[in-house]
């Protein structure tokens, strides 16, 4: 490599980090700035009353976040046309802080409404007093909010021990529970806060190692990315040979062909959806969706790691004639399964334009969660493919865990029925985060928040490290194995 393609190569590279950095900022929006935290509705059981002109509501809130930003409410119309307003004042220390006013008439019988805070109201010590009354309703034309002191799970009803201070007030007298309403805050974020300094400090480093990098090659040294870089350019034709030939070999004397991209997932979906939502009455909102996403990213991943696996020893004839880097072999399986998961996407694509899931900026932020499983995908492959020339059992063992790997991961079940004392132990899986941050861009067209990046990441690149620091520490003894 010459030190004017060097500098070329590098230059191209810092551009495309700026271009990215301004693109990742925009299509992050909020998401990178703020994080929205909801709580839990109460279940419904009584409702307070008729709220008229003489009655005053109150109740105690606290916020998880920094400052308050909507509260959504259970009421009801007693199956009637009521007109006037309710007044909604958020108060701290007998000061009122914020205060906002819903017509009735707009509201549907047992149903939830909204009140939203424009701008978001800042707590004091993440308390404050709710207060509402609706000082132009009378008696027969006055509508009631609904509490409780209970909360649905997955499997059943639990009471929620409430102290004083938590229940709802009715002109001063305690009811039994509290009000049932979703309460939702904001939090800051220290990443959107810092992003700039952040993205500056990383494009320093990357101008210091493409300094680094190109003062190497004037002196002669040895550096690991361009011997990467080296191999890549030598090994081209050979790794595009690799690719075509699994590639072409998977779907061989197949009538069908290339079509199985399509269909295996569409099919598995089809069974696991009829099973799912029909028979095991799933209530996962856009189950379609989830279910598939959870599927094309699963397949992916264990087809690139099952052939993988067999990379060295079905390649024995190749590796004991010609020196070639050995790592090529497992991460031209990998690229030949990531074809076929580019073209399982399409029907993806498909189910998320038949469910009009809308497709937002955020989508453009899927190659990041692609590169994440590719990397994990890689890591484990590498580790299969060096321990199966040394045990040959590893074919067998990596059958069971697979499918093992497969209950453990949210594919076609919510996260939410894992019993809490298993939480933590559910989080270690690395293909739990990657599948999640995919799903959130795909079903909620937005950003994930920052840390479900650096989740990602970690879960992506330790493996990979791992994976590849036991492949080079044993492939020098691989053609004394195969």
């Amino acid at each position: 490599m010459s030190i004017q393609s060097l500098k070329k190569g590098c230059c191209m590279v810092v551009a495309a980090y700026v271009t990215l950095a301004i693109l990742f900022y925009w299509i992050g929006g909020d998401q990178l700035r703020y994080r929205d935290i909801s709580s839990d509705m109460l279940t419904a059981s009584n409702p307070v009353g008729e709220i008229t002109k003489d009655t005053v509501l109150t109740q105690q809130i606290s916020v998880e976040g920094e400052e308050l930003a909507s509260l959504t409410f259970r009421g009801g119309t007693y199956a009637r046309q009521n007109s006037g307003n309710l007044a909604i004042e958020v108060c701290s220390d007998g000061q009122v802080l914020a205060s906002q006013s819903f017509d009735i008439s707009a509201m549907a019988d047992n149903a939830e409404f909204n009140i939203s805070f424009e701008p978001t109201v800042e707590l004091p010590n993440h308390t404050a007093e709710l207060r509402i009354t609706a000082p132009e309703c009378v008696p027969g034309n006055a509508v009631t909010l609904y509490s409780g002191n209970t909360m649905s799970t997955v499997r059943n009803q639990v009471t929620v021990q409430l102290s004083e201070t938590e229940r709802v007030y009715v002109n001063g007298t305690a009811m039994d529970g509290a009000l049932c309403m979703v309460i939702r805050s904001r939090e800051h974020l220290w990443f959107g806060t810092y992003y700039w300094y952040l993205a500056g400090a990383v494009l320093v480093c990357l101008l210091v190692y493409c300094g680094y990098l190109v003062n190497g090659l004037k002196r002669g040294k040895q550096r690991m990315m361009l011997n990467v870089c080296a191999a890549f350019t030598r090994y081209r034709y050979l790794m595009k040979q690799l690719v075509s030939r699994d590639f072409k070999t998977k779907y061989k004397r197949s009538v069908l062909g290339i079509l199985w991209s399509f269909l295996n997932p569409l099919l598995t979906m089809m069974v696991q959806y009829i099973v799912f939502s029909t028979l095991f009455k799933s209530d996962i909102p856009n189950f379609s969706v989830y279910l598939l996403t959870g599927i094309v990213c699963f397949s992916f991943f264990s087809e690139a790691t099952t052939m993988s696996l067999t990379s060295i020893v079905g390649n024995a004839s190749l590796i004991t004639k010609v020196y070639v880097p050995k790592y090529i072999y497992p991460l031209t399986r990998v690229t030949s399964s990531s074809i076929n998961f580019g073209l399982s996407l399409i029907p993806l694509l498909v189910v998320l334009l038949i469910t009009r899931t809308p497709i937002r900026p955020a989508i453009l932020l899927l190659p990041f969660g692609v590169f994440c499983l590719f990397a994990l995908a890689l890591g484990i492959g590498m580790l299969l493919a060096a321990a199966m020339v040394f045990f040959r059992d590893t074919q067998f063992l990596w059958g069971v865990l697979s499918m093992l790997w497969m209950y453990a991961t949210p594919i076609f079940y919510p996260e939410s029925i894992i019993p809490e004392k298993f939480v933590l132990l559910f989080k270690c899986n690395p293909l739990y985060h990657i599948i999640r941050f995919i799903r959130i861009i795909l079903i909620n067209g937005v950003s994930p928040e920052p840390k479900a990046y650096a989740l990602a990441l970690i879960a992506s690149i330790v493996p990979l490290l791992i994976g590849a620091a036991v492949f080079k520490k044993t492939q020098d003894r691989f053609v004394l194995n195969i």
